[in-house]
Parts: structure tokens; C-alpha cells; sequence
């Protein structure tokens, strides 16, 4: 059975479609960018305070779902420029310094907003 996720303690979404979805003990979250939850405006800084703005973002849809980054099994890393790789991957690996999840990252043409990175997650229910 299929359930919608949403918390306030993370962005709202800007289109038609919901903060994450989970199906049995899998948590799909959609792509969060650097937008900070009580401003509604993105975080000031280069790609290093991005990073860290998005991946609290999963951390919070993540908590609502029943869930935390340590059970995260696959991400997906969008970058509006791969020259930004280097510092995105020294925040992220912060996060998932231990036992990390699969991931693909890719350079898009352009991100929501003109975000530098937007990052999306599969992660697996706490038992």
C-alpha cells in the first residue's frame, strides 16, 4: 500500500508531487534543493552550504517516513555544474561516511530554481 509523506520541518512542494512515498518498508523522497524550511528561500553560500541544506532536508522527509539517512540505500546527486563534485562529495560524505548507499551523480542542464544540487534518496523503514 502506498503512503504520502509530508513534514512541515521540510521544504513544501512546489509542484504536484509529494515530499517522499512510501511503498512497504521503501521511503522514495523526491528531489530536495537548498531551500530552507522556515525562510522558503535557499540557504546563502556556494555548493558546500547547499549540500548541507538538502541533505537536512532528506534527513527531516526521512524522519517523518519512519526513517533516517543511516537506512538510506541508493541516491541520486544532481549537479547544475560537475566542477562542484569535489565539494559536494566532502559534505556528503559527512552524511554517509559509514556503510555509504549506492549513488549516481549526474551534471543537469539545469536544476529547479537554479539550484546548484538537488538530491533524491531510497531509503528502508526502521523495523
Amino acid at each position: 500500500m502506498r503512503e504520502i509523506v509530508a513534514t512541515e520541518a521540510a521544504p513544501q512542494a512546489i509542484g504536484p508531487y509529494s515530499q517522499a512515498v512510501t511503498v512497504g518498508d521503501f521511503v522514495f523522497t523526491s528531489g530536495q534543493i537548498p531551500i530552507d524550511p522556515q525562510t522558503g528561500v535557499f540557504v546563502e553560500g556556494g555548493i558546500a552550504e547547499q549540500t548541507e541544506q538538502v541533505l537536512r532536508n532528506l534527513a527531516e522527509v526521512l524522519r517523518a517516513a519512519g526513517t533516517s539517512l543511516e537506512a538510506v540505500v541508493k541516491t541520486t546527486v544532481f549537479l547544475a555544474d560537475m566542477n562542484d563534485f569535489a565539494a559536494m562529495n566532502e559534505v556528503y560524505g559527512r552524511y554517509f561516511s559509514n556503510e555509504p548507499p549506492a549513488r549516481s551523480t549526474v551534471q543537469a542542464a539545469r536544476l529547479p530554481r537554479d539550484a546548484r544540487v538537488e538530491i533524491d534518496v531510497i531509503a528502508v523503514r526502521k523495523k
